[in-house]
């Protein structure tokens, strides 16, 4: 949805400091005014404090962003929940990614005659115009996985066109995707095929490519099975990562010692695990294989183990990769660097990446993947589903469809 304004933009100087966008912008609504709503408002999700869990949510009605250069406009048609996702709620991630509450809305600002966007918010960017100009709300919402149907597409984007069906990453500053409407790179989008179900395509991409990144990059698994065989130990391994990182860890040739609750372990072995272990036993405690080997990469997916629960179980070069990593594994990253230890832990930053994406994709288009879906949720109860994420007994995926 556009907004079209003649702006008269007021700012004010602070004795110290940047410029600063003044609370009381005058938006000048004169005779010359023009309102083209190519769309309406769309029922969202957000929360405007740090804490509060699933009770800090909100259901409210706000613009339908529109599609910017290098842009296309979803109308979406399912959503993933990641941990991230209520960690930045719960502010567990400030340091990296701050917040300001209560939120206020973006601006994203396009010259109607050169086509060159703007971005600015409240808070420090000194901005003026004379001229008539595009005015888009950007709300920042939670939750980054969804599909959805292509609605609009931005300048330069010549690879969709409205009615395509895509699977997209969006991004963890903006995120929204517990809305009827997102914004998507082109980038970061990727075709979904008729095989592959909305659902299915939202589950994918933070968790499937950290299992992808995690595997290929970190422990160096080729995932055409052409690589020397390794042990791998894989831990929450039926949740949402852990589930496609055991799968992909077997494309690879791998030999895969898992780890889950008494539950899951059938679940985990139809996934193709070699071994699982119940976590909650000494032996699995412990995180030794039942066959005695020793492990060339650990995909760490949960928390709270210490360094010195995986070091015995490694083999001479054996790494941990960490997927969420804390304070306590950046610590032990480091010393292992600094001292050259032979074995490494190693924190996952998760690089969003469109060709993997759609490796992914297609791999489920063929049937050689599978995203298993713990549960779905309607958006106007998408506290249900925010509670199920932090609850952290999922198997699979948790998905919220508009």
């Amino acid at each position: 949805m556009q907004f079209k304004y003649s702006l008269s933009i007021d700012f004010v100087e602070p004795s110290a400091g940047d410029p600063v966008f003044f609370p009381s912008v005058s938006l000048i609504t004169t005779a010359s005014l023009l309102l083209d709503m190519a769309g309406k408002l769309m029922h969202a999700v957000q929360y405007s404090s740090y804490g509060g869990g699933a009770a800090g949510l909100k259901h409210v009605e706000v613009p339908v962003p529109s599609a910017m250069r290098d842009e296309v406009l979803l109308k979406l048609e399912a959503t993933s929940l990641n941990p991230v996702d209520w960690k930045m709620q719960k502010g567990m991630l400030r340091p990296l990614l701050p917040r300001r509450f209560p939120y206020i809305p973006a601006f994203r600002m396009r010259n109607l005659e050169t086509g060159i966007p703007l971005s600015f918010r409240f808070h420090g960017y000194s901005v003026s115009s004379n001229g008539l100009w595009v005015l888009y709300l950007v709300w920042f919402k939670q939750c980054t996985d969804v599909a959805g149907e292509v609605v609009e597409v931005g300048p330069g984007v010549t690879n969709f066109k409205t009615g395509d069906k895509v699977v997209a990453i969006l991004s963890h500053l903006s995120g929204g995707g517990l809305a009827e409407f997102a914004v998507a790179k082109k980038s970061l989008s990727v075709a979904r095929p008729p095989e592959v179900s909305a659902a299915e395509g939202a589950g994918l991409p933070v968790a499937g490519l950290t299992a992808h990144q995690a595997l290929t990059q970190s422990a160096g698994v080729k995932l055409d099975g052409s690589g020397n065989q390794k042990n791998i130990l894989i831990t929450a391994a039926s949740g949402g990562v852990g589930h496609y990182a055991v799968q992909l860890a077997k494309l690879g040739n791998t030999h895969v010692t898992a780890t889950c609750g008494a539950r899951n372990i059938e679940f985990v072995k139809s996934l193709g695990a070699d071994e699982v272990l119940d976590y909650k036993t000494p032996e699995g405690a412990a995180l030794k294989s039942p066959s005695g080997k020793k492990y060339d990469s650990v995909i760490h997916c949960a928390a709270g183990v210490p360094w010195s629960t995986f070091e015995p179980n490694l083999s001479e070069n054996g790494k941990v990769i960490d997927i969420t990593p804390g304070p306590s594994a950046i610590m032990t990253f480091a010393f292992k660097k600094l001292t050259f230890s032979k074995k490494q832990l190693v924190p996952l930053l998760l690089i969003p990446n469109g060709e993997n994406l759609n490796y992914l994709v297609n791999l489920v288009k063929e049937g050689k993947l599978k995203t298993v879906i713990d549960s779905k949720h309607p958006l106007s109860r998408a506290e249900d589903a925010w509670a199920k994420s932090i609850d952290g007994h999922a198997t699979g995926k948790i998905i919220v469809e508009p």
